[in-house]
């Protein structure tokens, strides 16, 4: 029995570049970047006191009795949900809700609420803590809240794969409509790891880019020779995922037609990626879209800006796509948004359909000075646009061994 087919019909955000697809596609393609030196309490003592926030308040959409029990992830998880539900003009009152579910990604959860509990005990020495801490923190909120939002009976799923956790929720909620699990999901990630000890955390790893003294905006130089690391970003982007003739049949808007997936391990090293890894994750899912190399117009890259990591990228690209792969547009557009770790994957995917959909190329900024390594058409010289694409792959890889790659396929491929 062949697979069933999945539509994309809702597209939701919440970035550092705006919160609706129209403000970030618009960032995007004039190169905004949305890295600012952080002015709040929690950059102080940083070497690199840089992040891409995203301008939010919950209060203006939630009440407070809730907003109490909202971790930031949450509200950003909730928010993007919900529009990517008003895009796909859902009505979840006429669904057979046991046949829709959720699956979210998110690397560290309720950052923030960890964060205040250990400052009220340690710093504070009070002996008690906000009594939501719990349901605030636990990483499944965010999915728990979209389940009960919208009173979904079927799967709810959390996936904690570090970076590569959305990519890896949006890939398995659509594995659950292709092998009839399920009829309709809303899948994505969000994260919200601007908390000063995740912060230092980072640092303390030295993976973090250094601060343009000159520029702060320009600090996530993916693919250039004088990068120097990765810029945290917080955010959420969502997806509704549907199967293709119960999207058709309420004539439903369909972005994109979810093509393939696919995921591997890297068994070498905890934290060093290997081209062998990202290759296999590449090339299962043009198995899985039944697609060729050659089919891929565009890939969005992971692109994080660290030494290792975009050149064993770029190396693995090239082991994929053979001489083809010189003459295919990557971008990192993490350049702009920063890197949201386990929302990057669907922020990237949601882009990746975007740029299908509109016939754009958004561009990786800030590449200035091209390192001999990295040396791919990385879009440095500004997007580009009535492009016109069949298929395009969004690239995640994560901290931990865990690659996953999503495929989609254009509208004009459809029948």
């Amino acid at each position: 029995m062949n697979p069933r087919r999945v539509a994309i019909t809702g597209l939701g955000v919440v970035a550092p570049l705006g919160n609706s697809v129209g403000a970030l596609m618009a960032a995007l393609m004039a190169g905004q970047s949305g890295v600012r030196r952080l002015t709040t309490p929690r950059g102080d003592g940083l070497r690199s006191p840089i992040a891409a926030g995203v301008t939010f308040d919950g209060a203006g959409f939630f009440a407070a009795p809730r907003l109490r029990m909202l971790d930031r992830v949450s509200q950003f998880a909730l928010f993007a949900a919900a529009a990517a539900v008003a895009d796909a003009r859902l009505d979840f009152a006429v669904e057979a809700r046991h046949r829709c579910g959720v699956c979210v990604g998110t690397s560290i959860g309720g950052a923030e609420t960890t964060e205040q509990g250990y400052h009220t005990l340690y710093a504070e020495r009070s002996d008690r803590i906000q009594p939501y801490s719990v349901i605030n923190a636990m990483n499944n909120a965010a999915a728990s809240w979209i389940g009960l939002e919208y009173g979904l009976e079927g799967a709810n799923l959390t996936y904690s794969t570090a970076c590569s956790s959305s990519a890896v929720a949006i890939g398995e909620a659509a594995r659950r409509i292709q092998s009839n699990d399920a009829d309709m999901m809303i899948a994505g990630g969000a994260e919200a790891p601007l908390a000063a000890g995740v912060l230092r955390a980072w640092e303390a790893m030295r993976t973090l880019a250094s601060e343009d003294p000159r520029d702060p905006s320009s600090s996530c130089r993916p693919f250039a020779k004088n990068r120097t690391g990765l810029v945290l970003g917080e955010g959420a982007a969502f997806v509704v995922l549907e199967e293709w003739d119960h999207a058709r049949a309420r004539d439903a808007t369909i972005h994109a037609e979810f093509a393939g997936y696919g995921i591997t391990s890297e068994v070498t090293h905890i934290t060093r990626p290997s081209v062998d890894g990202q290759a296999r994750a590449m090339a299962a899912a043009l198995r899985s879209a039944n697609l060729q190399p050659a089919d891929i117009g565009y890939i969005n890259a992971h692109g994080t800006a660290t030494l290792q990591n975009d050149a064993v990228e770029t190396a693995a690209i090239k082991a994929i796509f053979g001489a083809a792969a010189y003459s295919i547009p990557v971008s990192s557009t993490k350049s702009m948004h920063g890197h949201l770790l386990g929302a990057a994957g669907a922020l990237e995917f949601v882009i990746t359909v975007l740029a299908l959909e509109r016939g754009i190329v958004p561009p990786t900024m800030h590449l200035s000075v091209p390192d001999p390594e990295c040396d791919l058409d990385y879009v440095s010289g500004g997007a580009r646009s009535d492009v016109t694409l069949r298929a395009a792959m969004s690239n995640s890889f994560a901290f931990g061994g865990t690659n996953a790659v999503l495929i989609v396929r254009a509208d004009s491929t459809m029948t």
